[in-house]
C-alpha cells in the first residue's frame, strides 16, 4: 500500500481555477485549510481537470491556475507545511479516475444532486460527460493520497459519500486498497450565500454585480457590495433558519466565520442595533481579511520563479504518493505491469 504519514492524519482538498475566488471560497475552504495545516499532513491542489467539465478559455485557465495557487499561499497556506500542486501535473489523477469511472454504477452518478442542479436547464446535447463523471474524478483525487479527512462545503458532502461507497466497492472486489475518507466541515462559514440572493450559494460564476465579494475586489467596491446586501423587514438581528431571514443570517454567518465569536456573543453585540450596523461591521471584518491577503497575493505574482518552484516541489511530493497508490490499484485490477 502507498506510504502514509503515520504521525499525522492526512487532509486533501482543492478548488477549481474557474472564475475569481470569492469570500465564500475563503471562508468555506481556504481559511480552514490554513487552520488545520499545523495538525495534519495537508495536500491542497488546484483542480484544473474539474474545471474543464464546462468549456474554458485556454489562456484564462492557465492564468487562473497560477492565480489560484498564489491565492492559496496568500491566504496563509505555508508550502513548508502543506503540499500545494496542480491536479493535471499528476497524471495518476486521470488514470485512477478512469478506473473508478468504469466501476461506478450509472445510477449512483445520476443521483448526484449537483449534477441534476447543473443540468436542469440544459439540453442533453450541451451536457458534457465530464459533468456526470465528476464524482469519479473527485474520488480519485482523494483516494490516491489515502486522505483521512476532506474539508468540503456542505454541498459536497454527497460527493464524499460517493467516494466512500466507491472505495468500499473497490476494496470488496479487489482487496483492501483505499482509505475511507471522512468529511471535515468548518464550524462556521461552510456555506456562504449570495449577497443579492441569500437563498443561493455564493458562486464564482454568477454574473450579477452585487452577488459576491471577490478576494481581489477593490476594497471600496467590496464594502459597497456588502452594504447593498439583501436583508428583510424585521428589526431583530439574530441567527435564524427562517427563509425570509436568509439575508441577515448570511451576513451573521460571514461575521461569525471571520470573528470566531459564538452565536450568543454576536446576538448580544448587535442587540438594539440596526441592519446598517450589521452591514458596516461585517464589511469591516471582510476588509480586514482582504487587505493583507491582496498585498501578499500581488507580491507572489510579481516574484519571478517562486510560484513555479512551489508547484514543482508540490508535484514531486504528490506524485510520489499518487503513483504508488495507482500502481497498487492497477495491480489489484489485473493490469500487466510494464517490464
Amino acid at each position: 500500500m502507498a506510504a502514509v504519514n503515520d504521525s499525522k492524519p492526512r487532509v486533501l482538498s482543492g478548488i477549481q481555477p474557474s472564475g475569481n475566488l470569492t469570500i465564500g471560497n475563503y471562508l468555506g475552504a481556504l481559511k480552514q485549510w490554513v487552520e488545520v495545516q499545523h495538525d495534519y499532513d495537508c495536500f491542497y491542489c488546484v483542480v484544473d481537470l474539474h474545471a474543464i467539465t464546462v468549456p474554458q478559455d485556454p489562456a484564462e485557465l492557465r492564468q487562473r491556475t497560477r492565480e489560484s495557487a498564489a491565492m492559496y499561499i496568500a491566504a496563509g497556506i505555508d508550502p513548508e507545511l502543506s503540499t500545494i500542486f496542480v491536479q493535471s501535473h499528476v497524471p495518476a489523477h486521470s488514470e485512477l479516475a478512469w478506473m473508478l469511472t468504469c466501476m461506478a454504477p450509472i445510477g449512483w452518478l445520476h443521483r448526484m444532486t449537483q449534477f441534476k442542479d447543473r443540468t436542469a436547464k440544459q439540453t442533453q446535447e450541451s451536457i458534457g460527460a465530464g459533468l456526470l463523471n465528476y464524482p469519479s474524478l473527485m474520488a480519485a483525487d482523494i483516494l490516491l493520497y489515502h486522505a483521512d479527512l476532506v474539508p468540503v462545503g456542505d454541498d459536497q458532502n454527497q460527493h464524499l459519500e460517493f467516494t466512500r461507497d466507491l472505495a468500499q466497492r473497490f476494496n470488496h472486489l479487489y482487496g483492501e486498497t483505499f482509505t475511507l475518507p471522512t468529511v471535515m466541515n468548518p464550524q462556521a462559514g461552510a456555506r456562504i450565500m449570495g449577497l443579492d440572493n441569500p437563498t443561493a450559494k455564493m458562486s464564482k460564476s454568477e454574473a450579477s454585480e452585487n452577488h459576491a465579494v471577490f478576494l481581489l475586489d477593490d476594497l471600496s467596491r467590496a464594502r459597497k457590495k456588502i452594504m447593498r446586501a439583501v436583508t428583510d423587514s424585521h428589526r431583530e438581528i439574530c441567527f435564524s433558519e427562517e427563509p425570509e431571514r436568509a439575508g441577515v443570517n448570511n451576513l451573521l454567518t460571514i461575521y461569525q466565520a471571520i470573528s470566531g465569536k459564538s452565536n450568543a456573543a454576536i446576538e448580544a453585540h448587535f442587540a438594539g442595533k440596526g441592519y446598517g450596523d450589521l452591514k458596516r461591521e461585517t464589511a469591516d471584518c471582510v476588509l480586514s481579511t482582504l487587505e493583507p491577503l491582496q498585498a501578499r497575493y500581488y507580491e507572489l505574482m510579481n516574484e519571478a520563479g517562486y510560484l513555479d518552484s512551489v508547484l514543482r516541489l508540490g508535484r514531486e511530493k504528490a506524485s510520489a504518493i499518487a503513483d504508488e497508490t495507482l500502481k497498487l490499484a492497477q495491480e489489484r485490477m489485473g493490469f500487466l505491469a510494464p517490464s
